[in-house]
C-alpha cells in the first residue's frame, strides 16, 4: 500500500475535539462527517483538501474523547493518512479498526512542511519528501495489520477471514 499527497500540517494535541466537533456528531455518515473535518482548526481544509493529501501533526493526535468519528471524518474527506510524532492509543485503535493508515515518525514531522508533497510506503515505512528530496523512516505496520487495511477495515477483514 502506498499514498502520495500534498501536506497540511498542524501542531501538538490536535484532539478529536478539533478533528470532528460534538455539534456534528449526531450522524456517523462519513460522506457527512467529512465536511465538518478539521474545520475548528483549520476552517478551509475541507476547500483546499484532495483526494491522498496527507496530515502531518505533532505529539498527541487524536487525544481527547474516545469517538470513532474522527478517524472516519478525516478518511472520508480523502485524507491518505496521518503520520505524527505521536498519537492517543484510542485514536491509534480506531484508525485500524477502519482501515485508515497513520505512522509516527518524529523525524519526518520535523522536517515536513505545509504544502510539501509526499509519498508513502505503508509495507516499508518509507515517507519520501518529493518537495525536499528527503528520506524518513517510519515503523511499517505488521502484515496483519496491512492486511486490515487493504481490507478496509476491521469488520471487512474479519469477514474475509471467516
Amino acid at each position: 500500500m502506498r499514498a502520495k499527497g500534498k501536506v497540511f500540517k498542524y501542531g501538538n494535541n490536535v484532539d478529536t475535539d478539533v478533528i470532528i466537533p460534538a455539534r456534528y456528531l449526531n450522524t456517523s455518515d462519513p460522506a457527512e462527517l467529512a465536511k465538518h473535518c478539521m474545520e475548528d482548526i483549520d476552517s478551509s481544509f475541507v476547500e483546499k483538501v484532495e483526494p491522498g493529501d496527507i496530515i502531518v501533526a505533532g505529539k498527541n493526535f487524536g487525544c481527547g474523547s474516545s469517538r470513532e468519528h474522527a478517524p472516519i471524518a478525516i478518511k472520508a474527506a480523502g485524507v491518505s493518512c496521518v503520520i505524527a510524532t505521536t498519537f492517543a492509543r484510542i485514536f491509534y485503535r480506531n484508525s485500524i479498526n477502519i482501515g485508515f493508515p497513520i505512522l509516527e515518525c518524529a523525524e519526518a514531522v520535523e522536517n515536513i512542511d505545509a504544502g510539501d508533497i509526499v509519498q508513502v510506503d505503508f509495507g516499508t515505512g518509507t515517507i519520501y519528501n518529493e518537495t525536499k528530496g528527503q528520506k524518513y523512516q517510519a515503523q511499517p505496520f505488521p502484515d496483519f495489520m496491512q492486511e486490515i487495511m487493504v481490507a478496509d477495515g476491521l469488520i471487512n477483514y474479519i469477514k474475509q477471514k471467516a
